[in-house]
């Protein structure tokens, strides 16, 4: 690919990226476009100066935007030594904690789902000539959970192992 090729890859991977960042987290268009820059660019960053030209958004626009999407720790800024100009990156936490929240929000529903499956044990025990449940669902629901949740931790490990 060319490098004009790969510049056109990447404009269509941020309006993407943005497109799916307004819907997820419920952002302004320019705020998810911002967003999606930070992940495109990576740890280099982005200067404000870029995303100003590059979004063809106005200062104030991207300097509101860039405000709120840092109050929410969704991105954070560095500067370089001699150079006045901020570079702004996705948070390096960010994915860590949405895995923790994730997680966390799985964890509680796999206690609840297993409060369930215990109930529908135990009323199959007392009605053994004409059990009321069907037991699969429970379980699968349990184990996907249990998967899902190893899924996500082991991706945290090797994101801190980066």
């Amino acid at each position: 690919m060319n490098k004009p090729d790969l510049e056109k890859e990447k404009t269509r991977l941020i309006e993407k990226l943005g497109v799916q960042f307004e819907k997820e987290y419920q952002l302004a268009p320019v705020a998810a476009r911002i967003f999606a820059t930070a992940i495109v660019v990576g740890k280099k960053g982005i200067t404000f100066d870029q995303l100003v030209m590059d979004l063809n958004a106005g200062k104030s626009t991207v300097s509101t935007h860039l405000e709120h999407l840092q109050a929410t720790n969704k991105i954070e800024y560095y500067t370089k030594t001699g150079d006045r100009k901020r570079y702004f990156i996705v948070k390096p936490d960010l994915m860590e904690n949405h895995i923790d929240e994730m997680t966390a929000k799985w964890e509680a529903q796999r206690c609840i789902h297993k409060e369930v499956l215990e109930y529908k044990i135990q009323s199959n025990e007392l009605n053994k000539e004409d059990p009321p449940f069907d037991l699969e669902f429970q379980k699968s629901l349990l184990d996907f959970l249990d998967e899902a949740t190893a899924a996500v931790n082991k991706l945290k490990k090797n994101i801190n192992n980066n």
